[in-house]
């Protein structure tokens, strides 16, 4: 199929080799997990659990909040030994509301596990309470919930489903593994989710570093007509949801916009997987694929792993580290965040832990901007990354938003590019952050206002009644004084003369 260019980007050496021919594995169960109850955005879950129940695998331990959130179900059967908080899988290490789980060794599925014989019989909103049950959200790192997009259709008029199997951060190789061995389960979530969303076309777009998978892809797409295998250059950001709409469409995102406002949907492989095991089978989502991998690593692997695992506990699966890693990643080198500690368990979102040398990571002392325009060239939103960071350096924030700082998507290619190796994206990150930051607390002290206001009326309200209740009684006192008085000075009437008296002085 025809393919559009897009700007910017970078090539950076993809390091797949170490793990891409690794078979997917899965992890034996460790001792305890630690099952955090938000693994997506949007509102946290709420604890279905309590200390010392037992659950089965799948059984519910936290219901989603509101419109935009997930429940977490349990990964395995096994006791609840503790609903409480647990460090974060964030660069931060914060502890955040988590439910530890002890498992019993069983592995028993719930007796309410139930999948449907045939998925394509369910209408829309079938599939997507069905989706939206089992916890699934976006695989690829975003997490949302993807039940929400699967209802897009309602507000939007969608006409393509797109698999975003680009997989273009280095190291990472789980889609790719997950496009190969479990083909035929992938194309048959891609079907579900399209017949949900009311699409016809599907496009699914893999990089050309994948050659096997999208061998595989196509040798399974080849008896669907409306679905296109895109074989798509091996460039980062190329797995950036609005621009791989972009080369695949030659339209252009609205900026701030979603994919859906062009009528697209963009989903990931796993997520389509995840789509149709619950579908399927009715198995939440409770495990996922993650790649291990770095110049650290002793085995680099592709790992099946039960949501709740420490990182320790795959970092001992692979043989922990041949040497002092430089840096421990969550996620890919270029977007991945830093890992406080061994000890964070793993989430949905977690698509690959690295453990990078020094080496790999080339880390050096930044040195002032010469201003060579590297950054905006790989830029691939077009925007001036030497421009915005002078912005944020100085704490002209608001300049730097004027200048498109909320259009940027992180992907890091300007501080890959730079000769003064200048961490541009972590200024960008921080700008954003403290931009939010700002926002909440405008949005705190309004809402603030608003409450104070709302006293104020109500405590005026009150004495305004007290007055007005004061007044009438007054008024009522003060019409008794008057009638009182009023009778007190009124003349006495005379009687009138009996008649037998009359008669007597007659």
């Amino acid at each position: 199929m025809k393919l559009f260019k897009i700007r910017g980007g970078v090539h950076p050496d993809d390091r797949k080799q170490l793990a891409a021919g690794q078979a997917i594995e899965t992890l034996p169960m460790p001792a305890l997990l630690h099952i955090p109850l938000q693994q997506h955005i949007g509102a946290p879950a709420s604890p279905a659990v309590r200390r010392g129940q037992r659950v089965a695998k799948g059984d519910l331990i936290a219901q989603g909040q509101g419109m935009i959130s997930a429940p977490v179900h349990a990964p395995t059967s096994g006791r609840i030994v503790g609903v409480g908080s647990y460090p974060a899988h964030h660069a931060s290490g914060l502890s955040v509301p988590t439910v530890t789980l002890q498992p019993d060794g069983e592995d028993r599925w719930s007796d309410q596990i139930k999948g449907v014989a045939d998925p394509f019989a369910l209408d829309s909103d079938d599939i997507a309470a069905r989706v939206g049950a089992a916890g699934i959200v976006g695989l690829g790192g975003a997490t949302f919930p993807a039940a929400v997009k699967l209802n897009l259709r309602k507000k939007y008029k969608l006409h393509t489903l797109v698999i975003n199997g680009a997989e273009c951060e280095p190291y990472l190789t789980c889609d790719d593994r997950l496009m190969r061995e479990q083909t035929d389960a992938v194309i048959d979530g891609i079907r579900i989710m399209a017949h949900a969303l009311g699409v016809a076309r599907i496009v699914i777009g893999i990089e050309n570093n994948k050659p096997e998978a999208q061998a595989a892809m196509a040798s399974a797409a080849s008896v669907h007509p409306n679905i296109q295998i895109a074989r798509l250059p091996t460039r980062y950001p190329m797995g950036s949801e609005k621009h791989l709409v972009q080369t695949l469409t030659g339209r252009e995102t609205p900026a701030r916009g979603l994919t859906a406002d062009i009528g697209v949907v963009v989903h990931n492989p796993a997520t389509a997987f995840a789509v149709h095991e619950a579908l399927r089978f009715g198995y939440p989502l409770v495990s996922r694929v993650v790649t291990v991998s770095g110049g650290a690593i002793s085995r680099p692997r592709n790992l099946r792993v039960p949501l709740g695992t420490r990182v320790q506990d795959l970092l001992d699966y692979c043989g922990g580290f041949r040497e002092e890693p430089a840096r421990l990643l969550s996620g890919g080198p270029m977007m991945g965040q830093p890992l406080p500690s061994t000890r964070v368990p793993m989430v949905k979102g977690s698509n690959g832990v690295l453990a990078l040398t020094a080496a790999e990571t080339n880390l050096r002392e930044p040195m002032p901007c010469i201003r060579c325009g590297s950054c905006v060239q790989a830029c691939p939103c077009g925007l001036v990354p030497l421009d915005l960071a002078a912005h944020t350096r100085t704490g002209e924030l608001e300049g730097a938003v004027s200048r498109g700082l909320m259009d940027c998507i992180g992907c890091g290619s300007c501080a890959y590019v730079c000769p003064a190796h200048i961490p541009l994206v972590q200024f960008f990150n921080y700008a954003k952050g403290e931009m939010a930051a700002r926002g909440r607390a405008k949005q705190k002290q309004a809402e603030t206002k608003r409450l104070i206001e709302q006293r104020t009326a109500r405590i005026e309200a009150i004495q305004r009644a007290k007055r007005e209740a004061m007044a009438a009684r007054k008024r009522e006192a003060d019409a008794k004084k008057k009638a009182a008085a009023e009778l007190s000075t009124d003349k006495p009437t005379p009687l009138p003369t009996p008649a037998s008296a009359v008669e007597a002085e007659a």
